[in-house]
Parts: structure tokens; sequence; C-alpha cells
């Protein structure tokens, strides 16, 4: 059966892409069929994975209008399990074009329907917006990961993503659940960070999963994407590397 994950915060720099790029090679070195998709018009996931985004004759975008069969749009990676769709910044348009269309934000779901029980698992890399396309990443999923950073404001903005979320269980997708709250960037020296893992036990004790797993501020996993390499294949023992395995294996144990 597959599982859908779809990785979500509308705040930037919390470590979705970095989540999404890395949690997908470990289920892949883990065996598990996987396929990451990059919903974001950023792209950089295609990138952090080693993908050419300027080289592609088509991409995700073109999945969505009906221009491409979401089947062509599949490419390998450096790891055999670990297949990519890409992206690149025509996504942008995709919000403008559906905007008076009907059945809008379930086109992503039609598209994954397809492929969807060649694999284990899909990663869904959402934009750091609650755009159409977010709306169209949560509404194919079965599950939610929401990294949280470590930082000042980390809760912030949180209940309206959580309300979002609502809004999807009560109309387009009512078996959306959170799979877990990821803290990411941190650092176990700083008493902020722990601030921040405190209160967010707190937030969401008795209500959501808090992963045991944390991600730590780490030179090596932010290196990695500028060589288009997964963390597990540019430092595979180093302290980021060995958190994604962990994270990998909490969600495989369920």
């Amino acid at each position: 059966m597959t599982q859908i994950i779809c990785i979500a915060n509308q705040k930037g720099g919390v470590g979705k892409t970095t989540t999404a790029v890395n949690l997908s090679a470990a289920l892949a070195l883990a065996e598990k069929r996987t396929l990451l998709v990059d919903c974001d018009p950023q792209a950089n996931a295609t990138t952090g994975m080693g993908i050419d985004k300027n080289g592609l004759a088509q991409t995700l975008y073109h999945g969505l209008i009906g221009e491409a069969d979401i089947e062509s749009l599949i490419t390998a990676t450096e790891i055999d399990r670990l297949q990519v769709i890409p992206s690149r910044v025509e996504l942008i348009g995709f919000e403008v074009e559906m905007m008076n269309e009907n059945g809008r934000e379930q086109v992503l779901k039609k598209c994954l329907s397809r492929i969807a029980d060649r694999y284990d698992y899909i990663i869904i890399d959402c934009p750091p917006s609650l755009s159409l396309l977010t709306l169209n990443a949560m509404a194919a999923a079965d599950v939610l990961l929401i990294p949280l950073q470590c930082e000042f404001y980390a809760l912030e903005g949180l209940g309206q993503l959580l309300q979002t979320k609502a809004l999807i269980n009560g109309g387009i997708n009512p078996g959306l659940s959170i799979s877990g709250i990821l803290l990411t960037m941190f650092d176990k020296r700083t008493n902020l960070s722990h601030q921040v893992a405190e209160e967010a036990m707190k937030y969401f004790k008795g209500k959501e999963r808090v992963f045991s797993t944390s991600i730590p501020r780490n030179v090596r996993l932010g290196e990695a994407p500028s060589f288009g390499k997964p963390i597990l294949l540019y430092d595979a023992g180093s302290m980021g590397a060995q958190s994604y395995i962990a994270l990998a294996k909490e969600i495989l144990d369920g």
C-alpha cells in the first residue's frame, strides 16, 4: 500500500526541502520504492537530487496542465529505488491557469493516482506558502509531515497550517492525518532549541506526534545540495545523515 507524505509549513527556511530530499533517500536506501515530487517552483529538491532543471524538456507543470503524461516526467537518480518528478520556475503558472477550473485542488491527486501503485512511498515537497500547489499536495496526501525549526518564532503561524488541514479534512481530503512534527535545526548546545522542543511537546501533547528524531544543525547537511546529492551520498557518517536514517526508521515502524 502506497503512503503519500506531504511535507509542508508555510514558513520558509524550516527544512522542508532538506527533509523531502533526505527522507526520500533514506527510505530508498531502506529498500523502499520511493518517488520524490517537487511541487515547489523554486525547484530546490530537483537540484538537490543532482538534476539539471534547465536541461529538462518537461516538468511537473506540464503534467498538471495536461501537456505531458505524468509517467513521462519520472526521472532516475543515483539511488536505485529513488525517482523524482522534477520542477522548474514555470510551475508558478499553474496557480494562474487553474484559477477558474473546477476541481483545481485535485489535479495532483489525479496525476499521482496513475502511478502510485509502483511505489511504497511518495514524498511531496511543498512551496513555503499555503498556495494552490500546497492545497493540491495536501489533497493528494495520506499524511502531513510538518518540519518545525528550533527558533524563536517556531510555533507562530502553525495554527494557520492546522486550520488549512482542518478545511481539507472537511472537504477535499477527509482522510488526511498528521504523521508527525519534526524538529529541525536543533542545536543541543543552546537553551533556545531545548525550549522550542519543550514548547512543541506541550503544544501537541495528546494531539499530534512529535518525532523522537530531531534534525541537527549540521554543516555537511548544508553543503550536500550544492553537490546535487542527498546527505546519505555526500557524507553518510555525518550527524545529518544519521538523523534522517533514524527518521526513516520511525516512519517505517509507524
